[in-house]
């Protein structure tokens, strides 16, 4: 059940934080675009599953440094060139100094690629099918990529869809604070499912009052609450 509480006193909040309506539009991002999502391909969606799976639990600009050597040594993340290599290629890959050296991730990519190239199948490109996919039902969405996927459950779901440009919210420490404040009975980590829909209702709630896109009612939610750096 979703709270009583009005998104308006929440971006009237984040509004005094920043220094006034103006100042608080700066700092969202932009509108997802469906079209874009639509269009992106397959490569480019097993990259950014790549790059959100080496990214999490370990420092961020290492990897972004790396990249470059990333994306030669997985051969421009096309799902069928990869898939096309003999595990040689995968073996090679653990001893390969370009990138980190992570085993279970490595394996992931091979994983991922088979995951991707299966849903670009069914749905014409992965692009097509997260375009497909209502905001309404993100909770379904990350239900599906963490079975499917491999080491896609969890924050590195989230993080996949806002980087591809889905239009989603993400379960920040911020974002759930003011969740929490608003009067959403969720844990400090919302992780079970009771906990998820009760987050996904109270942002459909949120976005039918508004008509604001997920991603700028998750970023308002985060600008509401905690530390107020200022950019």
């Amino acid at each position: 059940m979703a709270s009583a509480t009005s998104f308006k006193i929440i971006r009237a909040r984040a509004e005094k934080r920043k220094g006034g309506p103006k100042a608080l539009v700066k700092l969202l991002p932009g509108k997802p675009d469906i079209k874009a999502l639509a269009k992106l391909g397959d490569d480019r969606i097993l990259a950014e599953m790549t790059q959100r799976v080496f990214c999490a639990g370990f420092a961020w600009s290492v990897i972004e440094n790396k990249w470059p050597d990333f994306e030669k040594a997985f051969l421009g993340f096309k799902p069928a060139k990869l898939l096309f290599q003999p595990d040689e290629f995968w073996d090679g890959l653990m001893d390969d100094k370009r990138i980190v050296r992570n085993g279970a991730k490595i394996m992931s990519v091979r994983e991922n690629a088979q995951f991707v190239q299966e849903t670009a199948k069914e749905h014409g490109s992965f692009g097509k099918f997260l375009a497909s996919w209502p905001a309404s039902d993100e909770v379904g969405l990350l239900d599906l990529l963490a079975k499917r996927g491999s080491r896609l459950g969890g924050n590195t779901g989230q993080m996949l869809l806002r980087f591809v440009g889905w239009d989603g919210f993400v379960t920040s420490k911020d974002v759930v604070a003011c969740l929490r404040e608003a009067g959403l009975d969720i844990a400090e980590e919302p992780k079970s499912k009771s906990d998820l829909a009760k987050v996904q209702a109270q942002f459909n709630a949120w976005a039918e009052e508004t008509g604001l896109p997920y991603t700028h009612l998750s970023r308002i939610c985060a600008l509401s609450v905690g530390e107020n750096r200022q950019p």
